[in-house]
């Protein structure tokens, strides 16, 4: 993972917050409920990071994904769903089998 883009995202990030809260709070409303400015502010900033802020997020989770080496995925949903059923079936079949009965006496 590269140091720079993991900065640039956690910076734009940041501005995407402080600006809209910096313009909230010029507003005398906001002055008196700066929590409710501090809200907007971060709604806003969800919106603008979703919008514009992709390609940042992308590289910083794809050189996490490399850092860690789980670059492709091994075991799929479906993979562990189906080895938990055949379990499942195995250890059902297992006890539902019945015994053979031997005779007694011969």
């Amino acid at each position: 993972m590269k140091a720079r883009s993991a900065l640039l995202y956690t910076v734009m990030r940041l501005l995407a917050f402080l600006v809209p809260f910096g313009i909230l709070m010029l507003f005398p409303v906001f002055r008196e409920l700066y929590w409710l400015a501090a809200v907007f502010a971060a709604l806003i900033g969800l919106s603008l990071s979703l919008l514009f802020l992709r390609r940042p997020l992308t590289e910083v989770t794809t050189g996490i994904a490399e850092r860690r080496g789980n670059t492709k995925a091994t075991t799929t949903d479906e993979d562990v769903e189906d080895a938990a059923a055949d379990a499942t079936a195995n250890a059902g079949s297992a006890d539902e089998r019945p015994q053979q009965e031997r005779p007694v006496g011969d």
